[in-house]
């Protein structure tokens, strides 16, 4: 079996199967990873959505914001906003069984054979592996439950509380979660986030850096996989550590990674 993980697909789904057509994948036999945002912006969200659903069996995904958007606007809690390509899911006539899954997907996924964690943004330098496990299994179960989904999704929007603290309850734990392993590009060595800033290493504000670069980070030597930072071009010099996002959806190229040799793959097909 071999198994390969991608870069943010964003609803470009040609490039996609032009990767997969490079290396052979055979959905019978391999495994793909989503370093998720699966779906916005791009041309072919609900095609893209659709295709992963047909090879469900196949897939290890992790959600990104643009997935959590989704599902947040599929629950009527937040309005499509400009730029959005989503309509054509919240219209099909499949899109039940298509948002369904998407919920029941995973926030952090951690091969053990392999020793290799999947995540969209990053693991905050405070946590390790089995505390990241932990928090991240918090905001998959409240997803999970059709009472407690909406509370999560009507909450789960803002910049605040800025930093972890394990006395947090409710949405506001679980937003903080959230932001971390979805949204997070630069914060302190304590945790304390900086959302604002999305450009490359070099824009951090004063006091932040990239969150994969504080020496004291409990998980620094692990290998880990991670996208939604296309400003980093997939340049990631720490050891161990896998930018996969090279912004395919603006113009740059989709990434996909042989995991167990570590070859690289990279398509430019052109997106329709």
């Amino acid at each position: 079996m071999a198994v390969y993980a991608v870069g943010d697909l964003q609803g470009c789904l040609k490039p996609l199967k032009c990767l997969l057509e490079q290396v052979s994948f055979d959905p019978a036999h391999d495994q793909l990873w989503l370093v998720g945002d699966l779906v916005n912006r791009g041309p072919q969200s609900l095609e893209t959505l659709r295709f992963l659903y047909s090879i469900r069996h196949a897939v290890i995904c992790v959600l990104g914001n643009h997935d959590l958007h989704l599902l947040a606007v599929a629950h009527n809690i937040e309005r499509l906003k400009k730029g959005d390509t989503l309509r054509e899911i919240l219209d099909a006539p499949d899109r039940n069984d298509l948002l369904d899954w998407l919920r029941m997907q995973k926030l952090v996924h951690y091969d053990a054979e392999r020793k290799v964690t999947l995540v969209h943004a990053g693991i905050p330098p405070q946590w390790t592996l089995s505390k990241a496990l932990r928090r991240a299994a918090e905001v998959e179960e409240a997803l999970r439950d059709d009472a407690r989904m909406p509370l999560f999704l009507d909450g789960m929007y803002g910049n605040e509380p800025a930093k972890w603290n394990k006395e947090l309850h409710g949405v506001t734990r679980l937003r903080v979660i959230t932001n971390y392993f979805t949204r997070m590009r630069f914060c302190k060595a304590d945790g304390t986030l900086d959302l604002k800033s999305k450009e490359g290493v070099g824009s951090a504000p004063p006091g932040f850096a990239p969150w994969f670069s504080h020496p004291q980070r409990k998980m620094r030597g692990e290998k880990i996989i991670f996208g939604h930072w296309a400003a980093l071009e997939g340049n990631c010099t720490e050891p161990g550590l896998y930018a996969l996002d090279t912004g395919c959806v603006w113009g740059g190229t989709m990434t996909l990674l042989d995991v167990d040799s570590g070859a690289l793959h990279r398509c430019t097909c052109p997106k329709e």
